[in-house]
């Protein structure tokens, strides 16, 4: 039994002693053999967290000193550097080792997605695996008690597969699943307050190639989502844009797709609701994440307020900007870079803004748009491992990473694709729709009427598809040029060959020459005795009110709170005239603000009878 054994709802009484997991008696045998051990499984299955529970608990002398190799560049782990002889006093060249392998005590070297490295890299890895060397150095003399290299066979995630006999005959390998590692412990764990035993019933129900897609690191992320009262699915991966989904293919050829069913069936198992949507979900998100040590993933279109957003939210909770990198210029050198120390090895410089030890969230802007792909792994090992080089990086809170999606309004962005492997690492994965962003507030408290006058015209003279190319982004750039007096049209997005968006701008112009008649709330609120006289007319031919009831209505659904609030009066005498069933919808799916102004409406009104 572990020392650090705690009970939780899972696992009120301790476990018998001896009922270790397969991959944690594998490790204990290396090290005592001396053999470098090569571990294949599945990603999301709990192979690194295995390593360093099992070392914590049962070897709690030994360090773990993890090297992520999809993450390393030649430099890293192995340097040529001058120093100075102290024999005779002239400079030599000496080979620098990453002073992540000087720990000072004895240590077991876990190189872990060891598969995913580059070539130059490979060969360094290979000589540590076969002879615990590297360069010059023996690991043994520092420390060094045991050699393990793990990865997933799968090519779609690793692209090289490791065949050279004389390699593969230094090594001693073993082929894991789910039920070899601790996984179900370490959830039992890490959700202290659930009893797990009816989620992890649901997941051994499921088949082989569901059980493979719901690896142990996705059922970890549905449980935090569960946790904090969102959709399950948010727990689910963005392979390459598109939610992953729990397929099973039947045995006459057809395929099914689960995925409501057995997020269903854990939400029950848990007790828990697993609603569709919830209320403002970007901020709740992202202060979810900051509250619980999150990575987060937010795909949305261009233009539609993402990183303004996040930026807001950060500010609010941490009282500071966030640690904001754009991907298509953020190089290597721009994280880190490894320098030599009088010690003779070498330790990675951090950039100073990771650097501060206060709160932090760090956002990667353009995420799938990395400008090569040493950054991008550098990234990796940041969001994997929440360290830089090997170093864990002091007050992170939260990541935050923002993306396009691969295509959009039936256009292919120039986005870089991921694999399953990237893509589960994320505890909440969120597809966010441009009114899940309330920049429309920030529009009419900085620009006004006009702001108003667009948005009006966005919200009621545009058809779908003419709205889809109207981003808030373009919304801005109308009224700015409207202000300036410059033709509307230059505002829409160009196309190339003097082609522009496919946005009919007259209604827009219409509305302001006022040259007919429109309707906004505005528009209401100045003739609210008429529209008064108009609803119950309607009232008195149908309970259910008429076209000018639907006109009224649209324009309060579509309302933002501050227009609302700002024409509260003539808002009430309106509302009152309405059909019960369509003021009904107002409260239904409303954020928290919208529904304490609705409520604060019906409750001012006179009741009838």
């Amino acid at each position: 039994m572990s020392s650090t054994w705690r009970p939780s709802a899972t696992c009120p009484e301790p476990p018998p002693r001896g009922t270790g997991s397969r991959l944690a008696d594998f490790i204990d045998a290396m090290i005592a053999t001396g053999q470098t051990g090569q571990v294949f499984g599945p990603h999301g299955i709990g192979k690194t967290s295995t390593f360093t529970s099992h070392l914590a608990e049962a070897h709690p002398d030994k360090a773990l000193v993890v090297v992520p190799a999809a993450n390393l560049t030649p430099d890293d782990l192995l340097v040529n550097a001058p120093v100075r002889d102290a024999a005779t006093g002239e400079l030599v060249l000496r080979q620098l080792v990453m002073g992540q392998l000087k720990p000072g005590r004895p240590f077991v070297l876990l190189i872990d997605d060891s598969l995913q490295a580059g070539p130059s890299i490979q060969a360094q890895l290979m000589q540590v695996a076969c002879d615990w060397t590297l360069g010059e150095h023996d690991l043994r003399a520092l420390g060094c008690v045991g050699v393990f290299l793990t990865d997933n066979e799968d090519l779609a995630e690793t692209g090289a597969r490791r065949d050279d006999l004389a390699v593969l005959d230094r090594m001693v390998t073993v082929r894991v699943g789910a039920d070899d590692t601790a996984w179900r412990v370490r959830l039992a764990e890490r959700f202290r307050e659930w009893d797990l035993r009816g989620v992890f019933d649901v997941w051994s129900s499921l088949g082989p190639a569901l059980r493979e897609a719901l690896a142990p690191r996705t059922v970890e992320h549905v449980l935090a989502n569960a946790r904090e009262g969102f959709p399950l699915s948010w727990g689910l991966p963005l392979v390459n844009g598109e939610r992953m989904a729990l397929v099973e293919r039947l045995p006459e050829g057809r395929d099914e797709d689960r995925t409501t069913e057995v997020l269903d069936r854990i939400a029950d198992a848990l007790g828990v609701p697993n609603p569709s949507t919830v209320d403002d979900p970007v901020r709740r998100v992202l202060r979810a994440a900051l509250r619980n040590r999150w990575a987060v993933l937010l795909q949305g279109p261009p233009g539609c307020g993402k990183t303004a957003l996040v930026r807001e939210v950060v500010r609010a909770e941490l009282g500071r900007e966030p640690v904001y990198f754009s991907m298509p210029v953020t190089s290597v050198e721009d994280l880190c870079v490894p320098v030599p120390t009088a010690d003779g090895s070498l330790e990675s410089l951090l950039a100073v803004r990771f650097a501060d030890t206060g709160p932090k969230a760090v956002v990667w802007d353009e995420y799938n748009r990395p400008k090569d792909r040493s950054a991008f792994a550098r990234l990796m090992e940041i969001t994997q491992e929440w360290s830089l080089a090997g170093r864990p990086i002091e007050g992170l809170r939260a990541q935050v990473a923002i993306q396009n999606p691969p295509y959009h309004l039936g256009r292919k962005l120039h986005v870089s694709r991921n694999n399953i492997a990237q893509a589960s690492r994320f505890t909440a994965s969120l597809v966010v729709e441009p009114g899940d962003v309330p920049a429309n507030e920030w529009l009419i408290a900085r620009y006004g009427t006009t702001a108003e006058t667009v948005l009006d015209w966005w919200k009621h003279d545009l058809d779908d598809d003419a709205r889809g190319w109207v981003t808030k982004r373009t919304v801005e750039r109308l009224v700015k040029l409207r202000l300036h007096g410059l033709p509307l049209e230059q505002a829409l997005i160009y196309l190339g060959d003097g082609e522009y968006a496919p946005v009919p701008l007259e209604a827009l112009e219409d509305r302001f020459e006022r040259r007919r008649a429109v309707t906004g709330l505005g528009d209401l609120a100045r003739r609210v005795g008429d529209w008064e006289g108009r609803l119950r007319r309607a009232l008195e031919s149908s309970d259910e009110g008429d076209d000018d009831s639907d006109v009224v209505h649209r324009v309060l659904a579509n309302a933002e709170v501050s227009q609302l609030r700002r024409h509260r009066k003539s808002v009430a005498r309106l509302v009152a005239l309405l059909p019960p069933k369509l003021r009904a919808t107002y409260l239904v799916g409303a954020s928290h603000e919208r529904q304490r102004f609705w409520v604060e409406v019906f409750t001012s009104l006179p009741r009838k009878g």
